[in-house]
Parts: C-alpha cells; sequence; structure tokens
C-alpha cells in the first residue's frame, strides 16, 4: 500500500516537472468550468429564455454540433500539418469570447444560430487541440510511452473536476445574473485562457508532422478496426446522452423521486471519479489500453442494464459507483488510446474521436426527443442498454486490428 502510494506521489511530481504542463491543466480546467456553465443549462436557455419549441431547439443544438464538427475537422488538419497548436489556442479562445458575449445578449433564433455554427463551432476545436498540444508535449520532454495513458487520464480529471462544482456553480450565477450574466460569465473564462496562452504557454515543437494522406479522416475511417471503435464510441456517447436526460424523468415520474434524489445521483460520480483516473492510468502504464476500453464499455452496459431494475431512488446510488468507473475509462484512457490509432497526426485522432462522440450526444438528443413522446422513461431505459450492448459489441468482436496489414501502415494499438 504504502509502496503504491509512493509511486503515485513520484508520478504526480514528474507531471509537474513537464515544461508547459501545470499552465495546459490549468487551461484544461478553465474550459471544463466553462463547458459546464453552459451545457446543463442549454435547454433552459434554448427554451424558456430565447423561446425555441422543442423541435426547434434540437435543430439548434443540431447546427451547434454540426458547426463544431466540420470547423474541428479541419483546424484539425491544419493544425497537424502547418499552424502550431498554440496559435490555434489563441484563435479558439478568442472566438469563445465573442460568441457566448453575443449569446448573452442575441435572442434571434438566426442570429444565434450562425453564432453557434461559427464562432462556437470554432470554439469547439479548443479541447482536442488542447489535448494534441498534450501529447506534443510529452513527447517533447521524451516521457517514455508507457507513462502516456496516466498522465493523459489525471489531465482527464482535471477536466472532470470542473465538472463536480461547475454545474452547481452554474446553477447559482444563473439564478443571481441570469443568462447574460452567466454567458458573459463564460466569456470572461475564455478571454482568461486567451491571456494565459500568450503569456504563459509556449510553443511546442511537433514531433511529427503529418502527411497530406495520413490526415485524410477518410483514410482511416474505412479500416474495420478504427471504424468499429468510432461507431463503438458513437453509440455509447448516444446511450451515455440519452440517459443522462431521461434519468431526472425517471427519477420524479417513474420513482416519484425528488429534486434532490436527483441532484444526490448526479454528484455521487465525480466523487469516485477522480481516484479511479489515477488508478486507471496507472493501470495503463502495464496493461492494454485496449483491454481496459473494452472493459469500460461492459461496465457501461452494465450499468445501464442495472439501472432498468431499479424500484427506488436510493438503489440508484451505488450504481453511480459504476458509472464513475466507465466514465473514467471512456472518457480518460479513451483518449490516448484514440490518438494511437494515428500517432503522426494527434490533432486529426483528438478531433476524430471528439467528433465522433459530439454527434453520438446529438444522436442521443434527437433520440429522447422523438422516441419519449411515444414510450415511457423506464422503457427508454432499455432502448439505450441496447445501444451500449452493440457498442461492446463491436469493440469486442471488430476493434481488433487484423495481423496481414502492410508493414508500412502507421501502427496501432492492438486491441
Amino acid at each position: 500500500m504504502k509502496k503504491s502510494v509512493l509511486m503515485v506521489k513520484d508520478k504526480v511530481l514528474l507531471l509537474w516537472k513537464i515544461p508547459s504542463m501545470p499552465v495546459l491543466f490549468l487551461i484544461n480546467l478553465i474550459f471544463g468550468f466553462s463547458m459546464s456553465f453552459f451545457a446543463p443549462f442549454s435547454s433552459l436557455f434554448g427554451i424558456d429564455e430565447v423561446g425555441m419549441s422543442n423541435v426547434g431547439f434540437g435543430v439548434f443544438m443540431t447546427i451547434m454540433a454540426i458547426g463544431g464538427v466540420i470547423i474541428s475537422s479541419h483546424i484539425a488538419k491544419l493544425s497537424d500539418t502547418k499552424i502550431n497548436r498554440r496559435k490555434i489556442l489563441l484563435l479558439t479562445s478568442l472566438t469563445g469570447v465573442i460568441g457566448y458575449a453575443l449569446f448573452a445578449f442575441l435572442r434571434d433564433y438566426l442570429s444565434l444560430s450562425l453564432t453557434a455554427f461559427l464562432l462556437l463551432g470554432t470554439t469547439a476545436a479548443a479541447v482536442p487541440q488542447l489535448w494534441a498540444y498534450a501529447r506534443d508535449a510529452l513527447k517533447a520532454a521524451n516521457i517514455p510511452s508507457e507513462e502516456t495513458p496516466f498522465i493523459m487520464n489525471v489531465f482527464r480529471m482535471f477536466f472532470a473536476l470542473s465538472w463536480t462544482v461547475g454545474p452547481a456553480l452554474g446553477a447559482w450565477l444563473l439564478l443571481i445574473v441570469g443568462f447574460k450574466g452567466l454567458f458573459l460569465f463564460v466569456a470572461a473564462g475564455y478571454l482568461l485562457v486567451f491571456f494565459i496562452v500568450i503569456f504563459l504557454l509556449k510553443d511546442v515543437e511537433k514531433q511529427t508532422v503529418a502527411s497530406k494522406e495520413s490526415l485524410s479522416v477518410k483514410k482511416w475511417v474505412i479500416k474495420p478496426h478504427i471504424f468499429a471503435n468510432l461507431a463503438a464510441a458513437l453509440l455509447l456517447s448516444a446511450a451515455s446522452s440519452i440517459h443522462m436526460l431521461n434519468v431526472p424523468q425517471f427519477v420524479t415520474k417513474v420513482l416519484h423521486g425528488n429534486e434532490m434524489d436527483v441532484g444526490v445521483i448526479f454528484s455521487v460520480p465525480p466523487i469516485f471519479e477522480v481516484p479511479f483516473m489515477i488508478a486507471l492510468g496507472m493501470l495503463a502504464t502495464k496493461i492494454d489500453n485496449g483491454i481496459l476500453v473494452k472493459i469500460g464499455f461492459f461496465t457501461a452496459f452494465t450499468y445501464f442494464l442495472l439501472f432498468s431494475f431499479v424500484t427506488e431512488p436510493w438503489q440508484i446510488y451505488p450504481l453511480q459507483i459504476l458509472s464513475a468507473a466507465q466514465v473514467s475509462i471512456t472518457s480518460g484512457i479513451a483518449i490516448s488510446y484514440f490518438q494511437d490509432f494515428i500517432p503522426e497526426a494527434p490533432g486529426t485522432a483528438t478531433t476524430l474521436y471528439m467528433n465522433t462522440t459530439q454527434i453520438g450526444q446529438t444522436v442521443g438528443y434527437l433520440l429522447f426527443g422523438f422516441v419519449t413522446a411515444f414510450i415511457n422513461y423506464d422503457n427508454m431505459i432499455i432502448i439505450y442498454t441496447i445501444l451500449a450492448l452493440v457498442g461492446f459489441v463491436f469493440i469486442a468482436l471488430f476493434g481488433k486490428e487484423k495481423p496481414n496489414l502492410s508493414q508500412n501502415k502507421p501502427k496501432v494499438q492492438q486491441l
């Protein structure tokens, strides 16, 4: 036990000695807070504040998601070839400042949609580029490759930490200053990042400059094992987004619980995610990441399946430990796992993964809106449990690269 504690201490000390890493942790934390202030209250803003219909809000969120996918994909290609990531972080943080400042004052549907597509679509590239920058920084510092999963998982942990208090703080700000003040606060967060990048973050040399061929998304997506992993990520993301929207309705209208039950349910996972991410990060230095990702997908399926058997709100509390475990894997280790698919183009790999999960979230939002119009919330659990099961089947049966690939193709991590 004492030896394990010392190992964790040594690894944490190693993080703070890596050039630029403390600054990257700070930026990651601010990005997490900014996103946690907006995402939980987006439907309240669109439907209650702006007056959108449910369908109109769904279209609005889809426009924002499409903007993020298209623009961030283009930025990813530039970041892996011509433009350094520091300049891109300056651009994306600046568009975040302008975009959220406009959200504070605009209430016209068309203007908001254009702002969401162009400005916030550009801002969507900030997080994947930050994580790709972190990957480059590790290579530039000659950090052993076996330590990368642990460091990237701790990096993801800082993002998760912001979500432990971010939504509650956002709710308090919303009550005090309304949506105008909330969005100005978010804009201020991106402005802070802008100045941090200018004064504290240095350029990091790309360890590999991606070729035009390696940046072809089609080239990678058509590979059976990569396609299977992306399909699995999309399905799990869709299932998780449906679950997030379904839980409050299920608890209050089916289990006859109250808002306090819902609050406790969403507060439990972050408590366990931090130690899980540290432990899993250390485990990832000794075990193939592919095995851990499989375990994460199966844990998600098991969690959703057990959720369908609960009859009282309190029964959900211990299940949230499983939720924390699967999130720690699928949102932590999965990042470095997907980056290993295209090691010479980490920006493209990270963006491809995050765009896939973003598309999955959009699919989940639309499915929840349309399907719950016809079935009960308890039956909805069965549907997204099936989605998680299919995702696990994809990654378990088809997510491993065939051994007969050409020798000159990029090396990817085996599942």
